[in-house]
């Protein structure tokens, strides 16, 4: 399984993205169609990087990053397969967008959530992200996050 950095508009960004969306609508009724029409612009380089974890050829996870204010980053879109689940790829995944951010100039990450996703919401308390006040207008997020994360060498 490797990291890989993508247009956010490529065929498998968008393919990774669907599976995403498929996956809170089922969990708790997003409707993609209320995303914003620069929700993969604001992903793509020079404010931020959409990254897909590859194994033999397939996208098995995805997440991004982008610039939100001077200094600061958000993480969006993270998704892991189904059958990735359980073999830390979420923890390595957010880690690797840590050090995106890290690249891009960020020195705090923010996140949000929603309250059915009681495993991510897990992973962002174990890897140290604390709660906030709402940061942003996401009508579906309950749930908001920051972490300055340690440069990594």
């Amino acid at each position: 399984m490797r990291f890989e950095a993508v247009d956010p508009t490529s065929p498998a960004a968008v393919w990774a993205v669907g599976r995403y969306f498929a996956e809170i609508g089922r969990r708790f009724g997003f409707d993609p169609s209320t995303e914003p029409d620069d929700g993969a612009a604001s992903l793509a380089a020079p404010g931020g990087c959409f990254v897909l974890a590859v194994s033999d050829g397939a996208a098995v996870a995805c997440g991004g990053v982008r610039t939100i204010e001077d200094g600061v980053g958000e993480i969006k879109r993270m998704w892991v397969d189904d059958a990735w689940r359980g073999a830390g790829l979420g923890s390595r995944l957010l880690l690797h967008l840590e050090q995106t951010a890290h690249a891009l100039g960020h020195h705090t990450v923010r996140l949000d959530s929603h309250e059915s996703l009681t495993e991510a919401i897990a992973l962002y308390g174990k890897a140290g992200y604390r709660p906030i006040g709402r940061y942003n207008d996401n009508p579906h997020a309950t749930h908001f996050f920051e972490r300055v994360p340690r440069p990594r060498p």
